[in-house]
């Protein structure tokens, strides 16, 4: 006889488990966990307290240097026949950057993504999404279209926005039939709609039996959500079931927290200066499909613009006309800095003015540099080490002693969690104090305290002539200095104008 009181049994155990990156700190100390079945749980906590180590861990990528883990699991799943070797042959583990046999940001360039030749390019969306699965043609239809990337798959991989590439990642991951699938901040880089579809589509796999573990922001845990695991820095802060205000009800009633994060009512006056950006009818098609339809947009120096508009309106393709790296500025009515594009000068005239971060920027960084390393390049505008002058490394400690970067100079880049090197990402992009910041999605894996400290820098801290174009689907993260705002759907201007 069954008792009914019993505890379901656990999916993976973590008895007393510390984790160290090699060569680097330990990350996780200590922790004690067990999710069972029938619970879906959120690992949330501040940047940097190991939530994605945590959920490589389950995945069976990292060894713990103490402690012990274990899958039951797996040992079910073998003793009802299922022939299984390791934990990530039936856990799938969708993480930030797809980095794997099938495909790598390695072996390409950024501005590649917007050359539009795909003849040495032959993975495909479709084919990422085939490649080593048993999928039939349905499946693969239909679980494209119920990620919102089926009018893709003929798309190649690599230009893919980040919210799409997100979208066809889970996609894939569904179509492995994964007996837990772990899913690490998923909801970043859609818009609101695509949060709520997405949202919907996970709540209805929960429902219908399908294991899930979440990593998310504290603010974001979805309601189908029944247990939350908080970490702290290096180890658990609070573990139990959920409560209805999203925090995490641990044993002793105790909540946490949702953070705020108020906007302020700052103002900066208009700017009546020269023009730095000036773009007359810009159209830009693909494979005769428009991705730019007319747009014409002036910005002058010292406004402050808010980019916004619902994925795949076409923001990323503007903002690269902008930044120099799209081919088809050569056959538009562009000028940047007052300069007609084509008419002498070259790619690194143009980004010498710029400071730039990107969801698709950050996707490119690997090698061997150290934070500090990382930030020194935005005085270069390239991906490769260069040599700090002193004066060079001086602006460098100050914005990471701005930003509670100096504890990480020097670890190395690739060894940091996604939102620390975002946070490294967008201190290279002001460093030069360049005349046009480009910040699309900048806040992408902060924590709200982080998001907080650098809107209130942007604010403080920005010259009057600086100009800012802002990017998020998120308007409590605009800075309250923003001035003017562009809204695109479907490749068109929707609005364009002051705020008031």
């Amino acid at each position: 006889m069954t008792d009914n009181h019993s505890p379901a049994p656990p999916l993976v155990t973590l008895d007393d488990v510390s984790v160290a990156r090699p060569g680097g700190p330990v990350v996780l100390r200590g922790v004690t966990w067990a999710p069972r079945e029938g619970e879906t749980w959120a690992v949330v906590g501040p940047m940097g307290s190991g939530k994605t180590t945590l959920a490589e861990v389950v995945f069976g990528r990292h060894r713990v240097t103490a402690g012990d883990i274990a899958w039951p699991l797996l040992d079910r799943l073998r003793a009802a026949g299922r022939a299984v070797a390791y934990p990530s042959e039936v856990i799938a583990f969708v993480a930030f950057k797809e980095d794997s046999r099938l495909f790598s940001y390695a072996d390409h360039y950024y501005q590649q993504r917007f050359e539009f030749a795909d003849a040495d390019e032959p993975l495909t969306l479709d084919g990422y999404l085939r490649t080593g699965l048993a999928a039939t043609d349905d499946e693969v239809a239909a679980v494209a279209a119920r990620l919102g990337v089926g009018g893709l798959r003929n798309l190649s991989f690599i230009k893919l926005s980040n919210g799409q590439t997100r979208r066809a990642r889970i996609a894939r991951a569904l179509l492995s039939h994964p007996a837990l699938l772990i899913l690490d901040d998923p909801f970043i880089g859609l818009d609101a709609a695509g949060r709520v579809e997405l949202d919907a589509l996970l709540g209805d796999l929960v429902r219908h039996g399908q294991r899930l573990m979440l990593v998310t922001r504290a603010d974001a845990v979805p309601a189908w959500v029944t247990h939350v695991l908080e970490l702290g820095r290096g180890g658990v802060s609070n573990c139990g079931m959920r409560n209805a205000e999203c925090g995490v009800q641990t044993e002793n009633g105790a909540a946490g927290p949702s953070p705020a994060n108020p906007q302020s009512a700052i103002r900066i006056p208009q700017s009546s200066l020269d023009p730095v950006i000036e773009l007359h009818h810009v159209t830009v098609t693909h494979g005769g499909k428009p991705i730019l339809r007319d747009v014409s947009w002036t910005v002058r120096a010292g406004e402050r613009w808010a980019l916004v508009g619902p994925n795949g309106a076409g923001k990323t393709t503007l903002l690269s006309l902008v930044c120099g790296d799209h081919p088809q500025a050569y056959s538009n009515d562009v000028k940047l800095f007052g300069r007609q594009r084509g008419s002498g000068e070259s790619v690194w005239d143009v980004k010498r003015k710029i400071g730039l971060v990107s969801p698709e920027l950050h996707l490119y960084f690997g090698g061997p540099l150290s934070a500090a390393e990382v930030a020194v390049t935005g005085f270069h505008d390239v991906l490769a080490f260069r040599e700090a002058t002193p004066g060079q490394a001086a602006a460098v400690s100050e914005l990471f002693a701005a930003f509670d970067l100096t504890h990480l100079a020097g670890r190395p880049f690739a060894r940091l969690s996604a939102g620390e090197q975002r946070l490294v990402l967008l201190a290279r992009a002001l460093v030069k104090r360049p005349p046009l910041l480009v910040l699309d999605e900048p806040f992408q894996g902060f924590d709200a305290a982080t998001v907080a400290r650098v809107r209130g820098w942007l604010d403080r801290e920005l010259r009057s002539d600086q100009t800012l174009v802002f990017v998020s689907h998120l308007a409590a993260e605009l800075p309250a200095t923003v001035t003017h705002r562009l809204d695109l759907a479907d490749g068109r201007v929707a609005a364009c104008g002051p705020v008031g």
